[in-house]
């Protein structure tokens, strides 16, 4: 099955590719890997802010952490054009804007990897190595980011 019936299949719509807000690009390729820079959860066009273990917890922010993949995968597809080109999501990096308490940084990313799992369709592609962090700020407030390096065929 392609990703992109697989998509249809669970009914999602992938957003908008987000534009770069500063001195960078969306990707670079080298040979037959791409880097992808990070994406922001976007939520009706506004980024979606907040702290985890103040403004939100890990129920309220699985969400969140949704939106952050979808727009990771729909800027993969602008600069890839076809997912089916994906041989592996190599890593996936997250930055969890969250209080000093707050711990479950990596529950919150688990949302994130076994959503990019589940797109794949739970075979060798989707899985991926990963980083969790939680950081005091992200740029404009957001709850959190991703980044990814990923193998094409």
């Amino acid at each position: 099955m392609t990703v992109e019936k697989r998509l249809e299949e669970l009914g999602i719509i992938l957003p908008p590719p987000s534009e770069s807000l500063g001195s960078y690009v969306p990707a670079i390729f080298v040979e037959n890997v791409v880097y992808l820079s990070g994406v922001v959860p976007v939520r009706n066009k506004k980024v979606v802010t907040g702290k985890f273990g103040k403004d939100l917890n890990f129920e309220n922010g699985k969400d969140i952490a949704e939106l952050c993949a979808l727009q990771l995968i729909s800027n993969l597809k602008k600069v890839i054009g076809d997912l089916d080109k994906v041989k592996q999501i190599v890593k996936i990096e997250g930055f969890i804007n969250s209080t000093a308490e707050f711990t479950e940084q990596s529950r919150v990313m688990n949302v994130v990897s076994d959503f990019v799992a589940t797109i794949f369709n739970n075979n060798e592609k989707g899985k991926h190595s990963r980083t969790a962090i939680g950081v005091v700020s992200l740029p404009v407030g957001a709850a959190m980011e991703i980044s990814a390096i990923v193998e094409l065929y």
